[in-house]
């Protein structure tokens, strides 16, 4: 299969240390939140950049699969929420919940784009069977 694009980031010192992309497009200093027993310092941390990277790509397979479906969905939104669960004992592991925004789209229509995005998403695609996933269509009510 060929490759259509790759990126590689380099981390010194672990969550309270530093990454870079190998473009220097990203350069950023970690830290450790406080619910890890860090000191909650300015930094991002690697739950956040997963979360942002995660709802950015899921946007993008949501907005595929719409444009294929001739669905508007310009004003739609995604949020994803990255969970570290478990402990050094048990192990430690993570939980995404994903959270679709589809304004004046009817339930059942909305409802089939997130399922179908869900399904081409790589970051979905790449965590299916390792992470818990859930999948919540947020109605214009909420």
């Amino acid at each position: 299969m060929a490759t259509m694009y790759e990126a590689t980031a380099t981390a010194w010192g672990g969550r309270e240390g530093r990454v870079t992309s190998s473009d220097d497009r990203l350069d950023v200093s970690l830290s450790l939140p406080r619910g890890m027993g860090g000191d909650d310092g300015p930094g991002t941390n690697p739950e956040q950049m997963f979360a942002a990277g995660y709802a950015a790509c899921f946007h993008s397979a949501l907005k595929g699969v719409a444009r294929m479906r001739k669905v508007d969905v310009s004003d739609s939104a995604v949020s994803v929420t990255v969970a570290v669960t478990g402990g050094m004992a048990e192990g430690i592991d993570l939980a995404v919940r994903i959270e679709a925004q589809l304004p004046g789209l009817e339930e059942p229509v909305a409802r089939d784009l997130l399922d179908a995005a869900h399904q081409v998403c790589p970051y979905s695609r790449a965590t299916r069977g390792n992470v818990v996933q859930e999948l919540v269509l947020v109605s214009d009510e909420d």
